[in-house]
């Protein structure tokens, strides 16, 4: 392949509201990297934060910067060092690049290590032509799993290794939050055996999208509904045994918390905003184990939702919008718009 020069890039340019086209050289790669030539990315919330340029935003995002971590492409170059990965070979890949010096690293707990740094916040990003990735990073994709499933792996991975941090055969799970990562939990949960999956959210179009890609899933407006008239419903008698709470939202935990069965056990992937007051006696007196989740486990979690997309989880209906990468502001504002699932900027 002749390796053009410059490539499309999506840029934080400046610091303030806003991502921008630029014509960006084509990254050099080391010789433990391999050159991917991007063709689907998906837009995650983390994107918009950086387009918002929030507080969280201003104080972790150096500009310029190319943002974007959530793709799928083809290699086309590969580093001297690199093996068992080939020119052409299709792949997505784990945005979060680790030291190897850490404690967590060397136990292999790769994705707890505190040097962390991300593809796209503190590093060069996906949302180009062209991504520079370690090859320890590089994840292939099967045959069966086409391009646009491969461009939302990082979220479903987020997803994945919520739902699976707790054994779900045979349980009662309720899901606080129906963004796209909380209606595809639901998904994961149906298919690693959960008896009743409740999905709750207040807005109703996040609500029905969960229902049109999860039709077996309990959706619930906590405007309209009560969860104790829900425990009823489907014949609770203590509660919920599994709790995944994707919103961020302190008063959806507190909801959670009193949902649940005693000994109970909550992931947390939500990040509210700010400190928020916590009803620890609550949790204490009814015993509950609560887990924090940060990004997928690597690579173990890679592996399950493969393995689970290739035996029968469909998550195809979470993406909604579909865009030429031209047309990136639509498909920014469709992202903001909270009306929305996953949507996706082609590059080919």
């Amino acid at each position: 392949m002749t390796k053009p020069n410059t490539m499309k890039a999506l840029e934080k340019s400046k610091p303030e509201e806003g991502l921008w086209m630029v014509q960006a050289p084509v990254p050099e790669i080391g010789p433990d990297d391999v050159l991917i030539k991007v063709n689907k990315t998906g837009i995650c919330g983390t994107d918009i934060h950086i387009w918002n340029w929030d507080d969280w935003a201003s104080h972790t995002v150096p500009t310029p910067m190319i943002t974007g971590h959530e793709f799928a492409g083809e290699i086309v170059e590969i580093g001297r060092n690199v093996t068992g990965l080939s020119i052409g070979q299709r792949c997505s890949g784990e945005g979060h690049l680790i030291e190897t010096d850490s404690r967590q690293s060397r136990a292999g707990k790769f994705h707890l290590d505190p040097g962390t740094r991300g593809v796209g916040v503190n590093v060069q990003g996906a949302f180009a032509q062209y991504l520079r990735l370690p090859a320890f990073n590089v994840v292939p994709l099967p045959e069966d799993i086409p391009d646009e499933i491969g461009a939302i792996l990082d979220p479903l991975g987020n997803a994945v290794h919520t739902a699976l941090s707790f054994d779900l055969l045979g349980e009662d799970v309720l899901i606080t939050g129906a963004g796209p990562i909380g209606i595809m939990a639901a998904a994961v949960a149906r298919h690693a055996g959960a008896r009743n999956v409740v999905i709750t959210d207040i807005n109703q179009d996040r609500l029905a999208l969960a229902q049109h890609v999860v039709p077996s899933v309990r959706p619930v407006d906590v405007t309209k509904e009560d969860l104790n008239d829900i425990k009823h419903e489907l014949k609770l008698r203590q509660g919920f045994d599994v709790g995944l709470e994707m919103s961020g939202n302190q008063q959806a935990l507190d909801q959670m918390v009193e949902a649940l069965v005693m000994g109970g056990k909550i992931a947390l992937l939500g990040i509210p905003p700010g400190k928020s007051p916590v009803d620890w006696s609550r949790i204490v007196f009814k015993a509950i184990t609560i887990k924090g989740v940060y990004g997928r486990e690597m690579f173990e979690t890679w592996y399950k939702m493969i393995a689970m997309l290739q035996n029968g989880l469909d998550v195809s209906r979470v993406i909604t919008h579909r865009f030429g990468v031209d047309d990136f502001k639509d498909g920014f504002v469709a992202m903001k718009s909270g009306q929305s699932g996953k949507v996706v900027l082609d590059w080919t």
